[in-house]
């Protein structure tokens, strides 16, 4: 093994050290907080939550439900199930669901488990096609994430609610709700912010109303395992400096700046937490899970990175089909200048696993840096809205292509702590497979940014005609810089024109103007829809409704506000497309509500 390969791997388990405490160890009971939906009823909840009958809902509930006909819209209530180790992994409990005609992902999560478990968890413990899972009964892994306390933070509370926080929530508000302090709260949830959706644990009551104390299990304490791990983490890491002083000893080159990155990498890996709010869940595949390519595998693959295998050209090195060990792999090629957008490429793809995300599959740090992925059939989205050689794309499968990518970074957003924000979404790094399915690529530029931090460096990169004016003038960084450049791709869905455009003006001087300015001309009209038009792709013909591109545009335009505070998050850009893309059928109810603002905005009312 060679001197570099050694130590990042050491360095790769010092980091799984660290999040060996998050690994669970014993079982207990659990409640999940259900928001009661149009239409839903006990019989219908007792369903979905496997219960043999109403009974067990009503004990937990003696205050706010009198009998099986009592529940309102909008009404919570607590649903007891068993909390146990999944995987070795984390705490959780498995439901039984049995797939129905037009069922999906997105609907079985937000509507029938009423956000208790995601579309991501649905995808990860099941292997249907999400969106169009199989309607002949047959059984879905519903995974719901659970809490059986913690010690450390308080010996009074042993049972925890699952709890899916709404749009009008946050830590004030539970707080007076639940009786509870907010710092008590905000320790069982550490670095969680409460008003930004997804899952929160929160201490609660059993049949008698009383909170049950902690029951504590034998064998190591927490804060026996923290010890050990420190003191594995400090023999580990003097280790690996004597590593690293004997190797630079014998070698003073390039490989010695990916090392002194890859410290760095670690020391961050050690306090990530990927999964749901409340970092209970952790998601997708690590480091020591992907593939470490030799250099000579990867030339012999490439042809030794002929021009002819030769498919892209990316700003930090150029792209290279190849046939590694049975599959079809696309391999960036990066100098070692670039070795901090190298690692994080790695860290992101490694900690995440995502329909609508470029699959990692190894990489390799001889010689040069590499990163190596699965190979997307069909390119870019840039190539198929402006590249002759491509079929014009439908409506329909650009509707479908911008629900994707949507997705793709709801998950990075949302689902992940803390989040990552891309920083060069941009149609070029779009890619479509062969189903016309898009997955986000390129992550050499994210960041990962707790909420609220505003430490961030300010050096500006990404691709003119994506950035929103806050970052191009005061370097702020936050996921809504995402969305605007999302917004941005939309307008080129609907135009299949350039982020900036080349316009014509008096003595034939070209003059640019920004995709968003020519869109804002025509949308701030009084009835745009005729000027639209003249927006649209014309390879498109007339095979589009006016009034889906209206909407998209609207959309569009709510992504690409001047203020960031006003765009829309993720998770409603995906509602919004859902509308879209399923019009004229049912969708989420719960989501409904909470996106009508958005959805006015949409349909100009």
């Amino acid at each position: 093994m060679k001197p570099q390969t050694g130590l990042l791997l050491l360095l790769v388990l010092i980091s799984v050290l660290f999040r060996a405490e998050s690994r669970c160890k014993r079982g207990c009971l659990a409640l999940g907080s259900y928001n009661a939906w149009p239409n839903s009823n006990i019989t219908f909840i007792s369903k979905m939550l496997n219960l043999p009958s109403h009974d067990p809902i009503l004990e937990y509930n003696k205050d706010t439900l009198r009998s099986v006909d009592s529940l309102q819209v909008g009404r919570r209530i607590n649903i007891p199930f068993s909390c146990d180790c999944i995987n070795d992994e984390f705490l959780g409990h498995t439901f039984q669901y049995h797939l129905q005609s037009g069922d999906s992902y997105e609907k079985i999560a937000g509507t029938y488990y009423s956000g208790l478990t995601t579309s991501e968890m649905l995808q990860r413990f099941n292997s249907y096609d999400p969106i169009k899972p199989p309607d002949n009964n047959a059984t879905l892994n519903v995974v719901v994430n659970c809490s059986c306390g913690n010690s450390a933070v308080s010996k009074d509370y042993g049972l925890f609610i699952t709890y899916p926080l709404r749009v009008e929530d946050n830590l004030d508000i539970l707080s007076v709700e639940t009786n509870l302090s907010a710092a008590l709260l905000q320790a069982y949830n550490p670095g969680v912010n409460f008003s930004a959706g997804g899952l929160v644990f929160i201490p609660g009551r059993d049949q008698n109303g009383t909170y049950p104390p902690l029951k504590l299990s034998q064998g190591l304490s927490g804060g026996a395992i923290a010890g050990i791990s420190v003191a594995a983490v400090a023999g580990m890491l003097l280790a690996a400096g004597c590593m690293y002083v004997q190797f630079n000893r014998r070698k003073k080159t390039q490989a010695a700046k990916l090392l002194n990155v890859s410290q760095d990498l670690s020391s961050q890996d050690g306090r990530e937490s990927i999964g749901h709010a409340g970092g209970a869940a952790p998601t997708g595949i690590t480091i020591d899970k992907s593939v470490e390519f030799s250099y000579e595998e990867l030339a012999k693959a490439t042809n030794n990175f002929s021009l002819s295998n030769k498919i892209g050209e990316g700003g930090f090195g150029a792209v290279y089909f190849a046939e590694l060990r049975g599959e079809k792999a696309a391999i960036k090629k990066m100098d070692m200048e670039a070795s901090k957008e190298f690692l994080a490429e790695l860290k992101v793809l490694t900690h995440v696993n995502h329909l609508n995300l470029v699959r990692l599959i190894g990489y390799c740090i001889e010689n040069s840096l590499f990163v190596v992925y699965e190979y997307i059939e069909n390119g870019n989205l840039t190539q198929h809205l402006r590249g002759s050689e491509k079929n014009p794309l439908p409506w329909s499968t650009r509707v479908h292509i911008a629900l994707d990518s949507a997705r793709g970074l709801e998950y990075i957003h949302e689902h992940t702590v803390p989040v990552y924000i891309h920083r060069d979404i941009k149609s070029a790094n779009i890619l479509i497979d062969e189903n016309f399915h898009g997955k986000v690529a390129d992550f050499g530029l994210t960041k990962l940014t707790e909420f609220g931090n505003n430490s961030l460096p300010t050096r500006l990169v990404g691709t003119f005609g994506y950035m929103p004016p806050e970052y191009a003038q005061y370097g702020d960084v936050s996921p809504k810089i995402d969305v605007y450049a999302f917004g941005v791709v939309l307008f080129e869905l609907i135009s299949a024109k350039q982020a900036v455009v080349k316009t014509n003006v008096a003595c034939s001087i070209n003059e640019s103007k920004g995709l968003v300015g020519l869109f804002e001309e025509v949308l701030n009209e009084s009835d745009p829809k005729e000027n639209l038009r003249k927006l649209v792709d014309p390879r498109l013909g007339d095979d589009y409704s006016i009034d889906s591109v209206h909407k998209m545009a609207q959309l569009a335009k709510a992504c690409t506000h001047e203020n960031p505070l006003l765009r829309p998050s993720m998770r409603s850009i995906v509602v919004a497309l859902m509308t879209l893309s399923t019009s004229g059928e049912d969708w989420d109810a719960g989501s409904y509500y909470e996106n009508q603002a958005l959805l006015n905005l949409m349909t100009g009312r």
